[in-house]
């Protein structure tokens, strides 16, 4: 196992170095100059000059690109050209908010997303099996932004349960932080819980129709124990590989939801710099957000070993 793990590392450290090109790459495609927005409405060619010089804007590609990935590779990810702060420090600063958004909202897909694919799956036919596709579409289908505004609408503006937006860290007031955030995470999740629980179901039809499901029933095992621990598990293993995917989608697709609950997490940080002409910051939140994508597909590998004892040979 620790061999299969070492190679997965070996392969992503290749991965990390062309998606890292590519990042590169098409930032410096965007239109504008970062010296001008910089240097003010005076614009003095001096004052261009020195911001070329000092962020190598003045250097070819090759040369440009080999001085960021060597910073990165030393942890350095450059530096704000708007407020003058490190992009690592603002990563750090940014990155526990919407890490802990996405797990929230992850843990509430899978709490949503595979108890009603199992139950879809075993009640095949009936009316339960329509409800929870019902659900299924529902949730694909609707915008996150349209739900956030209704939510606030309804959950804080009508009935005043929880806050409209805004987040509190979980050191300052924990209570309060869970407040501020299982609104937008409910939002965050919703789509990925219709998407595990296709895929559960899925899964668990073509395992309950297995050989050795029809021999477990035919031992004289409880239906409870044969869903639970023969068919389960091994259909757990599709889902493994769509929930790592899935909890990457959520940290890069939660812009919306952090604009529409203000929440001052990775999005907002991401679209600020856009709307800026911060590409420091910009290369800085696409680079470790790739990353965080590749090293959940390594984890995603390593839970294969820990659902199917099969794989471990």
């Amino acid at each position: 196992m620790l061999a299969f793990l070492a190679r997965r590392l070996l392969i992503a450290v290749p991965t990390i170095f062309f998606v890292s090109i590519i990042i590169f790459g098409l930032q410096q495609l965007l239109p504008g100059d970062p010296a001008l927005a910089l240097a003010g409405e005076d614009r003095d060619p001096n004052v261009i000059a020195y911001f070329h010089k000092k962020y190598h804007l003045d250097k070819p590609f090759p040369v440009r690109y080999l001085y960021w990935i060597d910073d990165a590779a030393h942890g350095d990810l450059g530096q704000s050209l708007r407020n003058q702060m490190p992009v690592g420090a603002l990563v750090l600063q940014k990155l526990p908010v919407t890490l802990e958004l996405g797990a929230v909202a992850f843990l509430i897909a899978l709490l949503i997303g595979i108890p009603s694919g199992i139950l879809s799956a075993v009640k095949a036919g009936t009316g339960l099996d329509y409800a929870a596709n019902l659900f299924a579409l529902w949730g694909l289908s609707t915008p996150n932004f349209w739900l956030g505004i209704m939510l606030i609408l309804l959950v804080s503006v009508d009935l005043g349960w929880l806050p409209a937006s805004g987040f509190v860290p979980p050191t300052e007031n924990l209570a309060e932080n869970l407040r501020t955030i299982i609104m937008p995470a409910f939002v965050l999740g919703n789509a990925v819980a219709a998407v595990i629980m296709r895929h559960t179901r899925s899964a668990m039809l073509q395992v309950l129709n297995s050989d050795y499901v029809r021999t477990a029933r035919a031992k004289g095992l409880s239906e409870r124990t044969v869903v639970l621990h023969h068919s389960l598990r091994n259909a757990l293993i599709p889902v493994i590989t769509l929930g790592a995917l899935e909890f990457g989608q959520l940290l890069s697709g939660a812009v919306l939801t952090e604009q529409v609950f203000t929440i001052p997490g990775f999005g907002k940080l991401i679209v600020d710099a856009v709307f800026n002409r911060d590409y420091a910051v910009v290369q800085g939140v696409v680079l470790v957000t790739a990353t965080i994508y590749i090293l959940l597909n390594i984890c995603a590998d390593f839970a294969y070993f820990l659902v199917n004892p099969r794989l471990r040979s």
